[in-house]
């Protein structure tokens, strides 16, 4: 019954998502690519949360530690990128 629940839901979001889009592009407003990743990530996420809630206990577990993982070494990866860049030469007046 919940799992119906939160793939109905997630389909509701689709469905919005894809109204939203045409909306835009009707009245010629651009879309900002952040919103639309936005979007599809909250119904990722929906539509996981559906998948996790079929599976057994273990097998749940050890996939949500990697997911947790994952989501650190990003973070970590992304932290690691922005200190390292080099700094800006400024330019030399002639």
């Amino acid at each position: 019954m919940m799992i119906g629940l939160v793939i109905f839901l997630a389909i509701l979001l689709l469905l919005a998502l894809i109204g939203w889009i045409i909306y835009r592009v009707t009245k010629i407003k651009a879309i900002k690519a952040h919103v639309v990743m936005y979007w599809l990530s909250s119904l990722s996420g929906i539509f996981t949360l559906a998948f996790f809630l079929t599976m057994d206990i273990e097998r749940m577990i050890k996939i949500l530690v990697c997911i947790v993982l994952g989501a650190i070494f990003i973070f970590l990866a992304a932290y690691l990128q922005r200190r390292r860049q080099p700094r800006r030469k400024q330019p030399s007046r002639s």
